[in-house]
């Protein structure tokens, strides 16, 4: 290929396992390495990564990736990142901090658009407008509120990171590798600790982009369909002005135990009775650097080996144990320099804490003695192989995973395509595995004699969180007593000085500079995902002619509406059983190891949407499936045994079962927040949201603890009614099979699956009538955190309102400009959602990690006072529009198309009536967002309301109302 003169070819070569070519470049002025990978992928990836070791627990590096996408040189505005969020086809547009580095990576099918995004983020991390504005809005800022002018810290980072803080899982990660990392930049916390944010001071800030963001320290990766030249002619433009710089940002190696440490930390579990049976353990080990591709990969298939699928002999000896509820760690953590290994339990009793380690080290030395079963070893070898040769990243750019892939030896100075080029390295461990003892001895070298190990315990600590916030309040006063009126007032005026910032519109010339597409470059038209409905056997059976490089896609739907509604929470377990729980001929090991060496996967899901034009869901249970076609035989073959042979009368596995999904529930319950206010606001307005709720919500947790208590005092209860689950799901006549992959294919799968449906129960497809109750409109529900999740929803149908496709155009707007400014940048949350389902007419505002609670609400009800008063230009009202067509047309591997055209099939959404929301969102004009704040009034008046948080900020709430408008609800 023509080279330019910029940049030094170091090498080039064709990689098969991409499909493309890689130019590995160094710019010859700076010697930033750029390397660039072509091929047929429509979906375009660039990235650039700087080596960013944090020095302390400040959050500097985090902190700053919010801040450099808040204004640069060329577009000087208050948010570049999210004017590209209103107005691209994006298929992913973010940032990310790690231990050791910052990531900015773009991609999008639109290669005009590509190239804009690119040019915003060059410009971003190159030429920042980092102003103590700008730090005090993304990081933190003190703030005087209430009449004793008490003071209070608000921020971005701050407040996202104190919701961070307030997950146990997210505790028991971070303390896991810091226990391993004493001596280096991964012991400390890149995303910041909310007791030591407020240390960073402006200029340590400042100095940390002059010290790290400069070409010199860079990692430059682009992926896709365009041409090698165009990339590095756009790179030069703003690499030519730079020179070389020195950067001392090396990762050193962490200097090896000479024997095992133990750590005590703890957490708060909530009320006092949860901390009964809520502590937890990790035994965690340094293991060898990324660089050796070999090491890497036999490490990801050892972990899989012992804790990868409910069969592990690891795994299985842990939950076998009882001491626990569910597993936890990490399992392997490859991306830095050093990987490590941390698994564990959670759910301990505090005297069951001390035997975890001995357990875990004997089952080790065990398996090293006896020997790992052979099984076993092939199940993970084709399962890790499968994987990789199919690539499916499902709505992640395969380019961005393969950029993070590289990064694990092109960051600490080794080969960017070695963790690439996974054929040499799985040929070299299956040979080694045939020789016999591969991982044996791998457990033996790296597990059992490595002396650089920890063990942590995670102790629930009752009341530790409001200890903490009134430490920090202490802390506040102490700082309000030494600043001073003086003082005071300078907080004051900072803060003033912000919030007109904040509130400042952009400069119509800094706007109309952002690069954008034009209408006419959208296509007219959707885009149409072949499908065609037949019978086979009795049952519904949908294809779809798409090409998948050998892999049938199957899916295989049981209708919920054949269910009674007090089993319907007993649904996703039932899923789980019948591919855990085992079948007649063999146990769920030996099951697990089955599907493992035959398959790429089955696992079940469940679906709910809304059916367009009617109050009633589709909701079914679909276990979906993959296989290479060589393989169909046997893909068939299990899918039968474990549908028709499944045994559901091992209470103890089913113990563990409930106890796993319980501690999965609970733990997500921080980390997801908003989507559990969701899930519970959706309840309330349509069957749709009701049946989520019932099968993986609020109501969900409730039924899992009283469970666990049925599964020891009435187990023929419980067996009964899984039972009755099988019994009336298990009908061809309801079901529905959703099959995705090339017509060739098709041809000789078709009579195969003919088969095996011929094979299932058939009768009478009765529809069982479900019932639900009215929830209370305001509910509060506790949980120990230090951040609330707020939201409001009401049903826009049921209020009046004809769904029109401007009502896609506007959700998004709000999200993007009100909910954005008022929710996270002025109240400091990390994020605020407006979402809209036009198949259900459900209209919901949410907010994520905030610090407000009421503040919120009234923001919420401010929406239909900003679009009435809108004044949209028609670049603002273009970049809606397509910011709303790349929704509408997000990326989907060929796997997902399938599904999605199922659930369009299920749901009676006609590509006529897509068609025509299409053409309306492209004909959305400004009038009609005028017209949907008339919609929003009354959506203020009749909304109901859900809050998660705190009992404490829950109560403040309701005090400072004067009055109950809250039925509170404890949670944890």
């Amino acid at each position: 290929m023509a080279n330019l003169d910029s940049f030094e070819l170091i090498r080039e070569e064709t990689i098969p396992e991409v499909r493309g070519r890689a130019f590995l470049f160094r710019h010859a002025r700076t010697l930033a390495e750029v390397l660039s990978i072509e091929n047929e992928d429509e979906n375009k990836v660039f990235g650039i990564t700087f080596r960013t070791p944090p020095g302390d627990s400040t959050g500097v590096a985090h902190i700053l990736e919010h801040a450099v996408l808040c204004g640069s040189r060329k577009y000087p505005v208050k948010e570049p990142f999210v004017e590209l969020l209103k107005g691209s086809l994006k298929t992913f547009l973010n940032a990310m901090t790690y231990p050791d580095k910052t990531c900015y990576p773009v991609a999008s099918q639109n290669l005009q658009d590509f190239r804009n995004l690119i040019d915003v983020y060059l410009d971003a991390v190159f030429y920042p407008r980092v102003t103590p504005q700008t730090f005090q809005q993304e990081g933190w800022h003190y703030e005087v509120e209430g009449p004793d002018k008490s003071l209070r810290i608000v921020g971005i980072v701050y407040n996202e990171m104190k919701g961070s803080y307030s997950s146990p899982d997210h505790l028991l990660a971070q303390y896991s590798q810091e226990s391993l990392f004493p001596d280096i930049t991964y012991g400390l916390d890149s995303g910041g600790h909310p007791r030591h944010i407020p240390d960073l001071a402006y200029g340590q800030f400042k100095r940390f982009h002059e010290t790290y963001y400069h070409p010199s320290n860079a990692r430059i990766f682009f992926y896709g369909d365009d041409r090698t030249e165009d990339r590095l002619r756009l790179l030069d433009g703003y690499l030519k002005t730079f020179g070389r710089m020195d950067i001392d940002s090396k990762i050193p190696l962490q200097p090896r135990f000479d024997r095992p440490r133990t750590l005590v930390r703890s957490y708060d579990p909530g009320q006092e009775a949860a901390s009964r049976g809520k502590t937890m353990v990790t035994l965690n080990w340094l293991l060898p650097e990324t660089l050796d591709p070999e090491i890497l990969f036999a490490t990801s298939v050892l972990s899989h080996v012992l804790i990868g699928t409910p069969g592990s002999p690891l795994r299985k000896a842990l939950i076998d144990s009882g001491l626990g509820e569910d597993l936890a760690g990490v399992a392997l953590e490859n991306e830095l320099r050093q990987m490590y290994f941390s698994t564990g339990l959670k759910g301990l009793a505090d005297a069951a804490a001390d035997k975890v380690e001995p357990l875990i080290l004997d089952t080790l030395k065990h398996l090293v003695q006896e020997g790992i079963d052979p099984r076993t070893v092939e199940a993970s070898m084709n399962t890790i192989e499968f994987r990789l040769r199919e690539n499916n990243t499902g709505s992640f750019p395969r380019g961005l995973a393969l950029m993070l892939r590289s990064l694990t030896t092109w960051l600490y100075g080794g080969d960017p395509l070695a963790p690439i080029r996974f054929e040499a390295p799985l040929a070299a461990l299956k040979e080694r595995v045939s020789a016999g003892g591969c991982f044996e001895s791998l457990i033996l070298r790296h597990l059992c004699e490595n002396p650089h190990r920890t063990t942590l315990v995670l102790k629930p600590v009752p009341g530790l969180d409001a200890r903490q916030e009134a430490e920090e309040k202490a802390r506040l006063v102490q700082v309000r007593g030494v600043m001073g009126e003086e003082g005071l007032r300078g907080v004051v005026e900072d803060a003033n000085l912000l919030k007109r910032m904040q509130e400042a519109p952009d400069p119509a010339e800094a706007l109309a500079a952002i690069p954008t597409l034009k209408l006419s470059d959208l296509p007219v038209r959707n885009k149409v995902v072949p499908i065609l409905v037949q019978q086979g056997a009795g049952a519904q059976v949908l294809f779809h002619d798409l090409f998948t490089n050998g892999i049938v896609y199957l899916d295989l739907g049981l209708d919920l509406h054949l269910l009674p509604q007090d089993l319907l929470s007993y649904v996703p377990l039932f899923g789980r059983a019948l591919v855990e729980m085992g079948t007649e001929q063999e146990d769920f090991v030996k099951l697990s190891q089955r599907i493992g060496h035959k398959t790429g996967g089955i696992w079940p899901t469940t679906l709910s949407s809304a059916v367009c034009g009617s109050r009633s869901a589709a909701a079914w249970l679909v276990l979906r499936g993959k296989a290479m076609i060589e393989q169909a035989d046997d893909f068939l073959e299990i899918l039968r045994d474990v549908l028709l042979k499944v045994r559901l009368d091992n209470r103890d596995r089913f113990r563990q079962m409930v106890l796993d999904e319980k501690a999965g529930a609970e733990a997500q319950l921080v980390p997801a927040g908003h989507g559990v206010v969701g899930t519970r606001l959706g309840a309330r307005f349509h069957e749709a949201g009701w049946v989520a709720e019932q099968m993986g919500g609020v109501s969900y947790l409730f039924f899992l603890r009283q469970l666990a208590g049925d599964v020891d005092s009435n187990w023929p209860k419980v067996r009964g009614a899984l039972e009755k689950v099988r019994q009336d799901l298990l009908n061809r006549s309801a079901l529905v099979c959703n099959v995705t992959t090339d017509q060739r294919i098709w041809q000789a799968f078709e009579p195969r699956l003919s088969a095996l449906l011929g094979q299932l129960p058939a009768g009478p497809a009765r529809v069982q009538p479900w019932s639900r109750k009215a929830d209370s409109r305001f509910e509060g529900l506790t949980i120990p955190s230090q951040v609330n999740f707020v939201g409001k929803g009401a049903n826009l149908y049921r209020l009046g309102y004809t769904f029109h496709g401007s009502a896609i155009v506007i959700s998004r707007y709000l999200r993007t400009t009100w909910l954005w400014d008022r929710i996270r940048v002025q109240g400091g949350a990390y994020g605020g959602f407006c979402s809209f389902d036009r198949r259900s007419g459900t209209l919901s505002f949410l907010s994520y990690r905030d610090p407000n609670l009421l503040g919120t609400l009234a923001n919420f009800d401010g929406a239909c006072r900003f679009l009435r008063q809108a004044e949209l230009s028609e670049q603002e009202l273009t970049r809606s529009i397509i910011g709303a067509i790349g929704e509408l047309d997000a990326y989907e591997l060929p796997d997902a198309k399938g599904f999605s055209s199922m659930v369009r099939h299920l749901t009676g959404d006609t590509e006529e009536a897509r068609q025509r929301m299409r053409e309306e969102v492209l004909s959305t004009q400004a009038s009609d967002f005028r017209a949907f704040a008339g919609v929003l009034e009354q959506f203020n008046a009749s909304g109901q309301v859900v809050v998660m948080g705190s009992r404490e900020s829950i109560e403040a709430a309701l005090e400072s109302e004067g009055r109950d408008w809250l039925e509170i609800l404890q949670v944890l």
